[in-house]
C-alpha cells in the first residue's frame, strides 16, 4: 500500500503482527468461510455436513439406514450403519484417525484413492468445522466389534479416543450442540431438516432415513423416508397437485466413462420450467456443465423427433430451448469421481467432460422414450408448440412496447413518483396499491432515494398467465417499465433502477392477497431480484396506541397487548398511579394521576383517518386506540415514521430457503387446482392473525 511521505505511520507491521491460527481456530474465528454464516442457514449447515458424510457412505454402498434426531436442548444426533470412522493411529498426525478427522482441517477419506469413489464433501472441513462450532460434540464409532468414543468442546478433544465396550453394530453416531457463543439462535427448524432429508432419500433410492424431533415430550415427531423409485418418485411428489400432460414419467439411469447420469422428466400444464440439478447428491442451483448438456439434448431431441414425425414442416422454425422447457418438471442427478465445484457451497459444477456425457445419454434415452410412447410424445410436442406460439405473441407485445420506448426507460410510467438519485444501489421503489395510499406515500417519502409506484386495478395472477398477457397488463406493465430490467428473454439485472424493491400493502387480508400476487409475479418472472436480495415487504402498523404523551405503534394484536403492558410499566416507573373508578362508577385499576386535559387527548391533526376509539383499559384507564384499515388512512408523517423511515421501519427481506417447498406453495395457492388450496386453507385457518370478518 502506497502512503504519502508526510503521513505519520501510527502502527508497526512486523513478524509479531502476523497471527497464526492453529487447529480449528480459523473456523471459530471466521465461521462464515466454512458454513456460510452464523444465521439459521449456517446453523442448519452443521446438520447437512454430518448427514452428508453418512450419505457418502451410502453412495459408496456401505450404508442403507441413516437416523437423524433433534434432541432436547437443540442437540443433533446423526447415526449411520456404514463402515465407521477408522480409529487406528494415523501415520502423519500420530493420533487416532477419528481425532484427526474431527479436529484437523482438510483431513478425510475423500482425497486419495480407496476411501470414496464418489462423495459430496471434497474439502475435508465438514466434520471438523462442525466440531469447531459445537459445545459439546461426541462421536461413537461401532467398528471391528468394539465401541469407540471421543468427546470435544469447541473443537478440542476432552480426552483420547477410547473403547467402551463390545458391539455387533457397525457405523458412526455423531451428537453435537451448536455453540451458543457462535450462533445467536440455536433453534432448529423441523420442516427445514425434513425437507432436506426427503430430498436426499429421493436421490438415493433404497436408502432409509429416519427422522425424529424429540424436543417436546408432548409433540414427539417421527418420520421414515424411503423411496424405491428414486427421482422418478421425486417427480410424482413435485407434480402431485398438477395437471399432467402425460402420465408416463421419463426415467433413465446410466453410467458412461465413470459418470453416472440419472434423469426423470414429466410435463405439466404450467408456464414455467422446473429443473433441479444435483452433483454427488449436492444441489447445484448455479447449474453447470451437466445442466448445459441436459438442455442441449432436450431441445435437439424434441426437434429431431418432431421433424421425423412431420410435426414440424421444412418451412417451420425449430422450437427453442425456452419452448421445450415450458411446463417441464425434471430432476438431473450426476455422480462423478472428481467433481469440480465452485467453493465449499458447491453451487455450480464445472467438469467439462460431463456436458457431453449427459448430452449423449439423455439424447439417446429420450429419443427411445418418445418412440416407445407416441401419445406422450404428441402431448409433449403440443405443449412445446403452444409455448412457441405464446413466445412469438409475447415478442410482438414486447416489441410494441419497445417501439414506444417504454421498456428502454425513455418514458417512465405517469403514476411513478421517481426519486432524484440516479445511483441504483441507493434507491428504493415502493409498490403501493391504490391512489390513496400512494398519495400518502408520495408526500411522506424521502424524495432523494425513495420512489413510489401506485398500482391501479386488479392484479393479474401470473401463475395462470403467459408472458404476453403480463406485458399487456395495464397494472403490471408500469411495474415492468419502472424496474428497468425488461422481462423474459431480454431480462438484464444490471439495468435494475432500484436495488431495494419494497411491496407496501395494507396490514389486512386484502393486503395479504396483493402481496401474494406480487410475490408470485416476482418469483415467476423476476427470480434474480429475489436471489440477489432486492425484494422486501414493508410492515405497516395495524394500531396506534396513545395515552397522554405516551404513544406506540403495534403491528398485530399480540404486539398491541405488549405495548399496553409497556405503557403500564412506564406509568409504574413514574410512580404516578392511584385507584380510580371507570365511567360506570365501578372500582377499577390504577391510572396516571394529575393528567391535564391536554395530555389526555390524542395529538390533534396527526391522527390520520383510521378507526379511532377511546377504550377503558385495565391498568391504564382511558386509552385512545387507532386501528388502520388501510395505508390511505395514515397521514404522510405517520407513514414516514412507521413504514418509510430507514431508522425506524420494519421490513422483511424475501429469500428462498427451500426452492422445492416454495414451488409447491405457489402452485397450491395460485394454481388452477382448487382442492389442494381448500385443504391448505382449512388446515391453517386457526393460525390466521388479524382476520377481518
Amino acid at each position: 500500500m502506497a502512503t504519502n511521505e508526510n503521513e505519520k505511520v501510527t502502527g508497526e507491521y512486523g513478524a509479531e503482527q502476523i497471527t497464526v491460527l492453529e487447529g480449528l481456530d480459523p473456523v471459530r474465528k471466521r465461521p462464515g468461510m466454512y458454513i456460510g454464516g452464523t444465521g439459521l442457514d449456517g446453523l442448519h449447515q452443521l446438520v447437512w455436513e454430518i448427514v452428508d458424510n453418512a450419505i457418502d457412505e451410502a453412495m459408496a454402498g456401505h450404508c442403507d439406514t441413516i437416523t437423524v434426531k433433534i434432541l432436547p436442548g437443540n442437540e443433533i444426533e446423526v447415526t449411520d450403519n456404514g463402515r465407521g470412522i477408522p480409529v487406528d493411529i494415523h501415520p502423519t498426525t500420530k493420533k487416532s484417525s477419528l481425532e484427526t478427522v474431527m479436529t484437523v482441517l482438510h483431513a478425510g477419506g475423500k482425497f486419495g484413492a480407496g476411501g470414496y469413489k464418489v462423495s459430496g464433501g471434497l474439502h475435508g472441513v465438514g466434520a471438523s468445522a462442525v466440531c469447531a462450532l459445537s459445545d459439546p460434540m461426541a462421536v461413537e464409532v461401532y467398528r471391528d466389534g468394539k465401541v469407540w468414543t471421543q468427546e470435544y468442546r469447541k473443537g478440542k478433544p476432552v480426552e483420547a479416543v477410547k473403547s467402551i465396550g463390545k458391539t455387533t453394530l457397525r457405523g458412526t453416531k455423531v451428537t453435537f450442540r451448536p455453540d451458543a457463543t457462535i450462533f445467536p439462535d440455536t433453534t432448529y427448524n423441523r420442516d427445514t431438516i425434513l425437507s432436506s432429508l426427503r430430498r436426499s432419500a429421493y436421490l438415493m433410492k433404497g436408502l432409509k432415513i429416519n427422522f425424529s424431533d424429540l424436543r417436546n415430550a408432548e409433540d414427539i415427531f417421527n418420520y421414515c423416508l424411503y423411496f424405491e423409485g428414486g427421482i422418478a418418485s421425486y417427480i410424482k411428489y413435485i407434480n402431485l397437485n398438477k395437471e399432467k400432460k402425460h402420465n408416463e414419467i421419463f426415467y433413465t439411469d446410466k453410467t458412461k466413462d465413470g459418470v453416472r447420469v440419472e434423469i426423470a422428466l414429466q410435463y405439466v400444464d404450467d408456464y414455467q420450467e422446473n429443473l433441479t440439478t444435483f452433483a454427488n447428491n449436492k444441489m447445484t442451483p448455479g447449474g453447470g456443465t451437466h445442466m448445459a448438456g441436459y438442455k442441449a439434448a432436450l431441445t435437439r431431441t424434441i426437434n429431431a423427433h418432431a421433424r421425423a414425425k412431420n410435426l414440424l414442416k421444412e418451412k417451420d422454425d425449430n422450437l427453442t430451448g425456452e419452448d421445450t422447457r415450458e411446463g417441464m418438471t425434471a430432476i438431473l442427478s450426476v455422480k462423478i469421481q472428481e467433481p469440480q465445484f465452485e467453493g465449499q457451497t458447491k453451487d455450480k459444477l464445472g467438469n467439462p467432460e460431463v456436458k457431453s456425457i449427459v448430452e449423449d445419454i439423455f439424447a439417446e434415452t429420450l429419443a427411445a422414450f418418445l418412440e416407445e410412447n407416441p401419445k406422450a410424445a404428441e402431448a409433449i410436442f403440443e405443449k412445446c408448440e403452444l409455448a412457441a406460439k405464446a413466445r412469438l405473441a409475447a415478442r410482438a407485445a414486447r416489441d410494441s412496447v419497445l417501439r414506444k420506448g417504454v421498456l428502454e426507460g425513455l418514458t417512465l410510467p405517469g403514476k411513478l413518483a421517481d426519486c432524484s438519485s440516479k445511483k441504483a444501489e441507493n434507491c428504493e421503489l415502493y409498490i403501493v396499491e391504490g391512489d390513496s395510499a400512494g398519495g400518502s406515500a408520495k408526500q411522506g417519502r424521502n424524495r432523494e432515494f425513495q420512489a413510489i409506484l401506485p398500482l391501479r386495478g386488479k392484479l393479474l395472477n401470473v401463475e395462470k398467465s403467459r408472458i404476453d398477457r403480463i406485458i399487456n397488463s395495464e397494472t403490471l406493465r408500469p411495474l415492468i417499465v419502472a424496474l428497468g430490467t425488461n422481462i423474459g428473454e431480454m431480462f438484464d439485472l444490471s439495468k435494475l433502477r432500484y436495488h431495494r424493491i419494497v411491496i407496501l400493502a395494507d396490514a389486512d387480508v386484502d393486503g395479504s392477497h396483493i402481496r401474494t400476487l406480487l410475490l408470485t409475479f416476482f418469483y415467476r418472472y423476476f427470480r434474480p431480484l429475489i436471489d440477489n436480495g432486492h425484494l422486501y415487504i414493508a410492515q405497516p402498523p395495524l394500531y396506534k396506541i396513545q395515552k397522554g404523551k405516551m404513544m406506540h405503534y403495534a403491528y398485530n394484536d399480540a404486539e398491541k397487548e405488549q405495548k399496553l403492558n409497556l405503557m403500564r410499566a412506564e406509568l409504574a416507573a413514574k410512580g404516578k398511579l392511584k385507584e380510580q373508578k371507570d365511567e360506570e362508577g365501578e372500582e377499577s385499576t390504577k391510572t396516571q394521576e394529575n393528567e391535564s386535559p391536554e395530555t389526555q387527548e390524542a395529538a390533534s391533526g396527526d391522527e390520520g383517518s383510521g378507526e379511532v376509539s377511546s377504550s377503558f383499559v385495565e391498568g391504564l384507564g382511558k386509552v385512545t386506540i387507532q386501528r388502520y384499515k388501510g395505508l390511505g388512512e395514515m397521514n404522510p408523517s405517520q407513514l414516514w415514521e412507521t413504514t418509510l423511515d430507514p431508522e425506524q421501519r420494519t421490513m422483511k427481506k424475501i429469500s428462498i430457503e427451500d426452492a422445492e417447498h416454495t414451488e409447491k406453495i405457489f402452485d397450491i395457492l395460485m394454481g388452477s387446482e382448487v382442492l389442494p388450496r381448500k385443504r391448505f386453507i382449512e388446515t391453517r385457518a386457526m393460525d390466521v392473525k388479524n382476520l377481518d370478518i
